[in-house]
């Protein structure tokens, strides 16, 4: 069965583009061109994955994902955008997006992007985890994104909550930085690996009331994850 792409641009030229070249490499491609129209478009087709434009017509991209998190939490989203702000990347990612494409893109790197998230989607399903895990005063409930500590429930965004996923399944062993992009964001560049230092630095704000969980930074090689 082929992967189906939910795709929304409102440029036209580039829409057909994309998705011409999209269908001739063998995936199905579902299109909307109004941001307003999107959601609705994406509950009905149930796609495997989306890419969106940031800047449309009546809803902006940053919005259409967010509704669309609401709606299912694992299904990866990719952003398609000429801006290059720093603020804009992290909103991107707050809002439960796992990459960022600026334009213009080629589409041979638009393809491995989509492939990347696909398998990675893949992999971590395949993975032996319990969807409910204990780290020291806090519960993660991995399915649900939520970080308890019994008096307070935090909704993590996806890639605040595959990054404490990552670690959690690496706990007490040295991770190495690359390996954390490359699983999470599909590459290592220096603009992912910023993005990088702000999600680490979110989660050890989260997991502060409890010292014996903790996020080491071992200083040129990456992470270790200790619950003691």
């Amino acid at each position: 069965m082929a992967v189906k792409v939910f795709y929304v641009e409102d440029e036209q030229f580039l829409a057909k583009i994309v998705k011409e070249s999209l269908e001739s490499r063998g995936f199905e491609v579902v299109m909307e061109s109004d941001g307003g129209k999107a959601t609705d478009l994406f509950r009905s087709t149930n796609p495997d994955i989306c890419v969106l434009d940031v800047m449309l017509p009546n809803k902006d991209g940053f919005t259409i994902a967010d509704e669309i998190r609401s709606l299912n939490e694992n299904v990866p989203i990719i952003f398609l955008t000429a801006k290059t702000q720093t603020e804009d990347v992290v909103k991107g990612f707050t809002v439960g997006g796992n990459d960022y494409l600026r334009k213009p893109f080629s589409m041979e790197e638009l393809i491995v992007r989509i492939q990347n998230l696909l398998r990675n989607k893949t992999e971590g399903s395949q993975r032996l985890i319990n969807d409910n895990v204990t780290m020291g005063k806090y519960n993660f409930q991995i399915h649900r994104q939520v970080l308890s500590t019994g008096k307070e429930d935090r909704k993590l965004s996806f890639r605040e909550s595959e990054l404490l996923k990552l670690l959690y399944q690496h706990r007490d062993k040295i991770i190495d930085r690359k390996e954390i992009l490359n699983l999470l964001w599909g590459n290592d560049s220096f603009f992912n690996s910023r993005n990088l230092d702000v999600y680490i630095t979110k989660l050890r704000s989260y997991l502060r009331e409890d010292p014996s969980v903790e996020i080491i930074t071992i200083k040129g090689i990456g992470y270790r994850f200790v619950v003691t």
